[in-house]
């Protein structure tokens, strides 16, 4: 049986903001394991806006997880539903191969908090694993990954928020981006991720086919 989460979150903006926003939340400063993020498809039907996506993330794993699982990135899709009459976004996320190791589940709605001033995000997840004798560790492991995982989302989110909302903070950051120690750390880093990178985007392309057929 899969291992089950359930929480709820809270944004202080408008639903409005947090619907339009949420499509620019990559990337952020605690979103450096995503590395690269493609639309598949978007359309219109019956006055919804139905959207899928495909994104790359790095794959940190402990060390006695490096002998089940070897690659360093993982890909997830992302299929998200906004409908404007409930003021309702709801997205739906899943992790493509290395199902039967762990897999993870995520189903998310973004509404209108109760009092009208904020955004509520009901979040529930399903994390499982089929390898057989070490299952329970991995669901485990999986469960309170995701756990942690959820206040850098948070934090992620409420940063692009700030970011698109308070305009002067943002240039403010940009100009203190462009100190050469800041710079050069920057630099650095990308380069450092760029072999990881190359081979993120042949497998996402192989996967976008396989799902676009």
């Amino acid at each position: 049986m899969a291992k089950f989460y359930s929480g709820l979150s809270q944004l202080s903006c408008d639903w409005n903001q947090v619907a339009a926003i949420l499509w620019t939340r990559y990337p952020n400063p605690y979103s450096k394991h995503v590395l690269t993020e493609d639309t598949l498809s978007r359309e219109v039907r019956d006055s919804k806006l139905y959207t899928k996506r495909v994104i790359t993330k790095t794959n940190h794993l402990p060390k006695w997880g490096e002998r089940f699982v070897t690659a360093r990135f993982v890909t997830v899709v992302e299929e998200s539903v906004v409908d404007p009459v409930a003021r309702t976004v709801t997205t739906y996320t899943r992790n493509l191969g290395y199902q039967r190791i762990m897999s993870v589940e995520e189903r998310c709605v973004y509404k209108p908090s109760t009092d009208g001033e904020g955004t509520v995000i009901e979040r529930q997840a399903w994390i499982d694993s089929h390898l057989f004798g070490f299952s329970r560790a991995l669901k485990m492991f999986g469960h309170e990954r995701f756990k942690n995982n959820i206040a850098k989302t948070m934090k992620g989110l409420q940063y692009v928020i700030d970011r698109a909302t308070n305009p002067r903070e943002e240039e403010s950051e940009s100009r203190a981006s462009r100190l050469p120690s800041k710079g050069e750390l920057r630099a650095a880093g990308e380069a450092a991720k760029d072999s990881v990178k190359d081979a993120a985007t042949k497998a996402k392309r192989k996967v976008m086919s396989e799902l676009v057929l």
